[in-house]
Formats: C-alpha cells, structure tokens, sequence
C-alpha cells in the first residue's frame, strides 16, 4: 500500500508541474494576472464573507433551531452558500453578450433553485432521521447523557 501511495503522489506531482507549465507556458501576462485575481477573489470570498456568515448563522440562528435539526443545517447552510458564491457569475449573467447567444445559454437561475430545493429536502431528510433515532438529544461533546451516562453505540 505504501508504494502505491508514493506513486500516487508522484503521479500528481508531475501532472501538476505539467499543468503548471502549460499555463506559464501558453498564456500572456495579461491572462496570467486575471487568473491570479480570480484565485485571490475566491480565497477573500469564501474566508472573508461565507466562512464569517456561516459562523454569524451558527451562533446566532443554529442554537435556536431543535438538537437533531442543528447539524444538516449546518452543512445544507455550507453546501449552498459555496455553490451560490461560485455561481453568482452565472446568476447575475456577467459576461453575457447580445452577439453570441451561446455564451451563458442556460437557465441558470433554474438550476440554482432546484439545487437549492435538494439540498432543502436532504436537510429535511437528515433532520428526520436524525430525530427519529434520536442523535441530537445527547447533552455534552462527548455524547454523554443526563447525569453523564454514555448512551451505548448503534451500528
């Protein structure tokens, strides 16, 4: 197993020194600099608003919401929240051009609610099971019950 890590992780060194290459390689300055500023905007995006949104939601509106509920919306509040990031350039139609009707040709807006209805349901879905076997009624980090009981694992 060891070795076949070690050629894995060789494998992905040199695709991506190819990769690399290919870029400095076959792009201008100009392109260069766009790509670095898409990158950089990315990184202040997700740290910089969703990361410090999500903890804002999670302190003030998570304890609010029933134990078994607290975690899906959690992950449904983070999965949506990077997906809606990286789609704004489509939802908002930012390079869209009135001469080439192939740029941005999708109902993009659509597709963003019906993902936003799925991840609504699986939250749901989650929440329900959860409730049901009744994960979120322990009380402590470590899983403890009332009067420090440790509740016994299911498989």
């Amino acid at each position: 197993m060891r070795i076949v890590r070690i050629l894995l992780g060789v494998i992905g060194v040199v695709v991506g020194v190819f990769g690399a290459w290919l870029l400095l390689s076959r792009q201008d300055l100009d392109q260069l600099t766009n790509a670095a500023v898409w990158l950089v905007a990315g990184v202040v995006l997700h740290d910089g608003v969703l990361a410090l949104f999500t903890l804002v939601l999670g302190a003030v509106l998570v304890p609010l919401l029933p134990r078994a509920v607290r975690g899906p919306a959690v992950v449904g509040l983070v999965v949506l929240g990077s997906v809606t990031l990286l789609a704004v350039p489509v939802l908002g139609r930012f390079g869209a051009r009135p001469d080439n009707a192939t740029l941005l040709d999708r109902h993009y807006t659509a597709g963003w609610l019906v993902l936003a209805a799925v991840v609504l349901v699986a939250v749901v879905v989650a929440s329900v099971l959860r409730s049901r076997r009744g994960d979120g009624d322990e009380g402590g980090v470590d899983g403890a019950g009332p009067g420090g009981r440790r509740r016994p694992h299911r498989a």
